[in-house]
């Protein structure tokens, strides 16, 4: 079992932020994620993101990520299933393995909707993912397919067009809907071949995806495509059952902090989307991370005997000395 200083669950503005804070800091640092971006993939267009005057999420994102992996951020693309909370020492599960941290964040906001279907639990890692952007490449020059709705299925398409040697783009609909740009952008493409009126209705494979059963929407006979990936794409949804039991949950299953990211765990810190802060914001949750990830280093800090620090502010002598 790998062992870190601190585990981030999730991979958007606040997980990603707080992870850039720790392991600048120092601190062996690893991000569990089923993607990276969350919600910010939903939008083309942030306006609001200080310093910057205009920006699509999947770039913000991106930015994110590489500014924190320059400081040896460590990132795994995997589900959360459980955690275990021990005195000084944090055990978590996930689909794929188990690691160990003496401090832990929780940032996971909302996470990746899952089809539901046959051969989906199984395939997780293996064929089946909820990040283009994060496992994309491993699938060049291959055919994948995309399920979903609304504009992060066809942001998912686009993408990967540029990747794969052929998209299907499984739609429950008649026709293709979203921002205009990418319906334009979906319709130009030939890469990308549109399964209008279908869902998928279970997914085929050994030891990797090898192909989807489709189902029509006028319930007629189903029919097999073949495959070697699956991105799903069907929005987000807030999954704290896991954490039950672990950390205080308001009436509307967000986490309970206090003015330093602090959860009723000794240990555990929770930022972002995923907490009782009414607003939820990139900028917010940047904010939350950082709040978050300098607690978890004083709270190392201390059990370590060592000065916890108040600021992340570093000093810096006048040019003229």
């Amino acid at each position: 079992m790998e062992t870190y200083d601190v585990i981030i669950i999730g991979g958007a503005a606040a997980g990603l932020t707080a992870s850039l804070y720790t392991a600048r800091q120092g601190l062996k640092t690893l991000v569990l994620t089923k993607d990276i971006g969350g919600q910010a993939l939903l939008t083309n267009d942030i306006q609001n993101y200080p310093g910057i005057m205009q920006i699509g999420g999947f770039e913000l994102m991106t930015e994110f990520q590489k500014q924190s992996a320059s400081y040896g951020t460590e990132f795994r693309y995997d589900e959360v299933v459980s955690i275990e909370n021990k005195p000084g020492e944090k055990i978590v599960s996930t689909r794929s393995g188990e690691y160990s941290c003496t401090a832990l964040i929780l940032a996971f906001g909302k996470t990746p909707r899952d089809l539901g279907v046959p051969g989906e639990q199984e395939m997780k890692g293996h064929g089946v993912s909820y990040c283009a952007v994060c496992d994309g490449p491993i699938f060049k020059n291959r055919i994948v397919s995309v399920a979903g709705v609304g504009d992060h299925a066809l942001q998912a398409a686009v993408y990967l067009a540029g990747v794969a040697s052929k998209v299907n783009l499984i739609l429950p609909g008649s026709e293709v809907r979203g921002d205009d740009s990418l319906v334009s952008a979906v319709n130009s493409d030939n890469k990308i071949v549109k399964a209008f009126g279908r869902k998928v209705k279970s997914i085929r494979g050994d030891k990797s995806v090898k192909s989807l059963i489709l189902q029509k929407s006028d319930g007629s006979e189903a029919e097999e495509v073949q495959t070697d990936a699956l991105f799903v794409e069907m929005g987000y949804i807030a999954r704290t059952d896991f954490i039950k039991g672990i950390v205080n949950l308001n009436k509307e299953n967000e986490i309970i902090t206090d003015k330093f990211g602090g959860t009723s765990a000794e240990g555990i810190f929770a930022a972002g989307d995923v907490t009782d802060v009414p607003y939820k914001q990139a900028v917010i949750s940047a904010g939350q991370g950082s709040i978050a990830a300098l607690s978890a280093y004083n709270y190392i800090q201390k059990l370590r005997g060592k000065p916890v620090s108040k600021t992340d502010w570093k000093s810096v002598k006048p040019v003229n000395q």
